[in-house]
């Protein structure tokens, strides 16, 4: 938790505070000023006697004690700094802005980790090195401009960025979007995303706090508590929307010279988003028209309204809206011919609803009271711009009034940043969000409507399957497990598997061939892809076929063995599974067989997985209609499907030391689900960290 101080400090001292207010020193002091922060101000500046109309202290050993550093010196000085503030001002809130720590060097991670250590020992809280500040209702302690305007119902934004929180805080000036608080974690020394987002849940007050948070991440260290603390905030009525940057592996090595964030593969971050239920975006823009929408009322449905006196904009929304499953009805009947009767020859109340170039305030006044009573609708987009011919201040007195007294969210979409600058900016100034791209609109706003709930809480693996998992992975060594130790581990875990029958020899294949039911397939032990190097032998039926086979699967290069396993038929299907770092395990599912490589129509989901979870991840499959069954052809058994997802994600959770998990292919029908290949590897990792995974998530 952030210590106090950090937060809500009575006293700040400003370490290189200057009157040079194109430094960082002396624009962090004067915004403190010009914000006028209530408490006690110091500042340390060798050189002066007075900065900015303060009393400036010559040595810091001179100052008293007091609550927050900010520091704006050279990396080399700071440590020493830290030093006396830790052990003789009592000081436990800390800023620093001075970059050429572990974003640098080795020498600058190694001073780096010397503050760490100071501050940790004193009991004090850390933000930065390398950032642009923080500013809450408290004080503005950052070095950049433009301040947001700040207000309790405005968004909460992390960012692992501060040159990106600059950019995203002047494109949500222009539209209206205001902040509560920003939180810049730069290197994320002490203090990163995820120690922000327990602060913000921990102190989270319903009625108060902030329920829109933004977050721009470069590093994920702990995604067990990033993951606890985003789903806490959505559970208590929060709105999330981030953006992970870092996604390709060149964008990793960028982060990485950046912050010395870790690199995250992106299904892991993608799976992990929609676990906790957070919007991901992919731009600043995004984000902002994202956090814009989710300060409007929420909507009770799909169906939307387009109003608009331009035709373009809004059959360009329209088609974004329908391509992502919004509904945009068609209106018609008595209501509708009463409401185009108010409107000039030529308009359309279809929907879009089409009041012209000449339409005025009187008439969408009239429209959207329509919108409001018609039980169709479930939101309004008003897309009003202008030709430069006339004001409209009258038109969006109207959707102001409007947007505060509908039940139903409004959107305005005002398009024209130049012609009408002045009555936007009007407009914002009342407290409204002013979309200017409707296209950008549609696709956040679709986002938003699409996203899907918190996954519902699973249930924990039984423990008397836990202790035999354990006894048989405990007997093995890390890489991949024997065939029969996996079919043996599946069939505990409570999976169905065509079990096989093992030939190191002919005479071992000689007694199987006595009791086997043909047909059966014949599958090479050894190599690691046996369909590469062929070997995999179908449909085998009778005995001249077996041992035929059996000779030519064992002079296969690195063949120990033979497996007879029978032949089962139905739709081939996949499960697979991944562990990366410090993330849990990510499950995937599809078609089977080579279907996996070359469509790549693949669903994932981070583990544990519930029932819920499981079914959804196979209706998002591309290939979900020809499972349910298509023209005349059976389907499988969903459900069946999503238990066997279920049950190994309970295995995951009880063994995190499973590194990979391949069942391809299991074999469906509309009755049954069967097992046919396995492959599991096994690398143990630090197990004391992973002990209390099932608590931290399920």
């Amino acid at each position: 938790m952030l210590n106090p101080k950090l937060i809500h400090p009575k006293s700040i001292v400003v370490v290189g505070g200057s009157d040079n207010i194109h430094s960082p020193g002396g624009r962090v002091l004067k915004n403190l000023l010009d914000h006028q922060f209530k408490g006690e101000l110091f500042v340390v500046n060798p050189k002066q006697e007075l900065v900015q109309g303060l009393k400036s202290y010559k040595d810091i050993n001179d100052i008293p004690k007091v609550d927050l550093a900010i520091m704006a010196i050279p990396a080399k000085f700071v440590v020493e700094a830290v030093k006396v503030l830790t052990q003789q001002k009592n000081t436990k809130g800390f800023i620093i802005f001075s970059a050429g720590f572990s974003e640098m060097d080795e020498a600058g991670a190694k001073l780096e980790k010397e503050i760490v250590d100071l501050i940790d020992k004193a009991g004090g809280s850390l933000l930065g090195p390398n950032n642009i500040g923080l500013i809450n209702k408290h004080y503005t302690g950052v070095f950049t401009t433009p301040i947001p305007k700040l207000d309790e119902n405005g968004v909460d934004f992390i960012s692992g960025s501060g040159a990106t929180a600059v950019f995203i805080i002047e494109a949500a000036k222009s539209m209206g979007l205001t902040f509560s608080s920003l939180y810049t974690v730069g290197n994320s020394a002490q203090i990163g995303v995820e120690e922000i987002l327990e602060y913000l849940d921990l102190s989270f007050e319903t009625g108060t706090s902030s329920k829109v948070k933004l977050l721009y991440i470069e590093s994920i260290k702990n995604p067990l508590k990033f993951l606890k603390h985003t789903s806490s905030l959505i559970g208590k009525g929060c709105k999330i929307a981030a953006i992970k940057a870092g996604s390709s592996e060149e964008g990793n090595r960028a982060a990485s010279s950046h912050t010395g964030a870790i690199a995250n593969s992106d299904v892991f971050v993608d799976t992990l988003f929609k676990k906790a239920g957070i919007i991901r975006c992919y731009g600043r823009n995004e984000l902002i028209t994202v956090a814009g929408i989710l300060q409007q009322k929420e909507s009770e449905g799909k169906n939307m309204a387009i109003v608009t006196h331009a035709g373009g904009p809004a059959v360009m929304l329209t088609d974004v809206l329908a391509k992502n499953g919004l509904k945009i009805p068609h209106l018609e009947g008595k209501a509708s011919e009463a409401l185009l009767s108010k409107l000039f020859d030529g308009s359309s109340v279809s929907n879009p609803i089409d009041f012209l170039a000449t339409g005025n305030a009187e008439q969408l006044d009239a429209i959207i009271e329509y919108c409001e009573n018609s039980t169709q609708i479930d939101a309004i987009t008003v897309i009003f711009g202008s030709p430069g011919l006339t004001a409209v201040d009258d038109v969006y007195a109207v959707l102001d009034e409007k947007i505060n007294t509908s039940k139903k969210p409004i959107y305005a979409v005002l398009p024209s940043v130049v012609n009408v600058k002045n009555e936007i900016r009007e407009f914002i100034k009342k407290g409204n969000i002013a979309f200017h791209d409707e296209v950008l609109f549609g696709q956040a706003l679709s986002k938003v409507y699409n996203q899907t709930p918190v996954r519902k809480k699973t249930k924990n693996p039984d423990p008397q399957f836990s202790t035999k998992i354990w006894k048989l992975i405990d007997t093995l060594p890390d890489g991949y497990m024997p065939t029969e130790a996996a079919i043996t581990l599946l069939k505990t875990a409570g999976v169905k598997f065509a079990t096989p029958k093992q030939a190191k020899n002919e005479a071992e294949l000689n007694k199987i061939s006595n009791s086997v039911e043909y047909p059966v397939v014949l599958k090479v032990e050894g190599p690691l892809h046996k369909s590469d190097v062929g070997g995999v032998i179908l449909n085998v039926s009778n005995d001249t076929d077996l041992f035929e086979g059996f000779d030519k699967l064992m002079q296969i290069e690195g063949a120990t063995s033979v497996m007879v396993q029978p032949m089962i038929k139905g739709m081939e299907l996949f499960i697979g599974a991944k562990k990366e770092t410090h993330y849990p395990h990510v499950i995937l599912c599809g078609l089977g067989g080579i279907f996996v490589e070359v469509l790549k129509d693949i669903s994932a989901a981070m583990t544990p997985v519930s029932e819920e979870e499981a079914l959804k991840m196979i209706t998002d499959l591309k290939a979900a209609p020809i499972l349910k069954g298509v023209r005349g052809q059976a389907g499988i058994n969903i459900e069946l499907f999503a238990e066997t997802i279920v049950k190994i994600s309970n295995l995951l959770v009880m063994v995190p030391e499973i590194a990979e998990l391949d069942l391809n292919p299991l074999m469906a029908t509309d009755q049954d689900l069967t097992a046919v290949d396995v492959r599991i590897r096994i690398e143990r990792t630090n197990k004391e960290l992973q002990a209390n995974k099932i608590n931290e998530i399920a």
